[in-house]
């Protein structure tokens, strides 16, 4: 081999091995962020933000208490801070007291002037399991899905005000919304466990919104509604005006969705 040639072909080798190392790298960062992460620490509530009378951190879980002494005068939330996901998987397991109300709030909006309150999507939790796993929308259309039901949501037809969205609520649900299919709610409540723990699982991309409850689909919506809709916002959990309640959640990550 030439001096010349030999040259080219370490030099050829090296940018191979340059290529190799980067895309390695690369593939690496991309691999960690499709992976879930803790989003929180099980410790405090360094990341989140909510009221302490109502929130707090124990034994690696989050818990959230009324008591006869701190009934709500309206719902109150413990908000991630750190980020406003748009296309993202959330995990987490909770449980609640049987007289406890509570949700799973995202893509949603803090209001101005009511401290820890959020606007938006909410996977629904209750001790009763009557609500449960379906998408309510708090503070804006209502019901979007009851548990059993996947469902797409028009676009909002010029005869609704946009000012007025209660005029299209009725017995607080939306009412501009087209069930495409509907499961069993006694045996989807059944698999639901009692004064125990039990997961959930959100899928939340572009217009798709799936609640899975147990690993089981409970609600999916689907929705074009361009005025209305939220593509990104905060995360948080709820304790609910009512009679007092405890509730629990543990083991909370998330990851992006590309």
């Amino acid at each position: 081999m030439k001096k010349g040639s030999f040259y080219v072909v370490i030099a050829l080798l090296f940018s191979l091995v340059f290529c190799f190392s980067s895309c390695k790298n690369e593939n690496t960062v991309i691999k960690k962020e499709n992976t879930f992460q803790s989003i929180f620490n099980g410790k405090d509530l360094e990341g989140w933000s909510g009221d302490p009378k109502y929130w707090r951190v124990e034994n690696g879980v989050l818990i959230g208490e009324v008591t006869p002494e701190t009934i709500l005068k309206r719902n109150s939330f413990v908000i991630y801070k750190k980020e406003q996901p748009e296309n993202f998987e959330l995990k987490l397991e909770y449980r609640i007291t049987n007289s406890g109300n509570s949700g799973i709030n995202y893509r949603s909006e803090t209001i101005d002037n009511i401290p820890f309150a959020l606007r938006g999507y909410q996977c629904d939790i209750d001790g009763k399991n009557r609500y449960t796993g379906q998408n309510y929308e708090e503070k804006k259309r209502t019901t979007l899905a009851y548990y059993g039901e996947i469902v797409n949501i028009p676009p909002m037809p010029d005869s609704i005000p946009k000012t007025d969205l209660h005029k299209n609520v009725k017995k607080n649900c939306w009412q501009t919304r087209t069930i495409t299919e509907t499961k069993l709610k006694s045996k989807l409540k059944s698999l639901i466990k009692s004064n125990d723990w039990n997961s959930v699982h959100l899928i939340i991309k572009g217009n798709k919104m799936q609640h899975y409850v147990n690993d089981v689909l409970f609600s999916e919506v689907n929705d074009l509604d361009e005025i209305n809709r939220s593509l990104k916002g905060n995360i948080g959990v709820q304790v609910h005006v009512g009679p007092p309640m405890k509730i629990e959640y543990k083991n909370i990550k998330s990851k992006h969705l590309l």
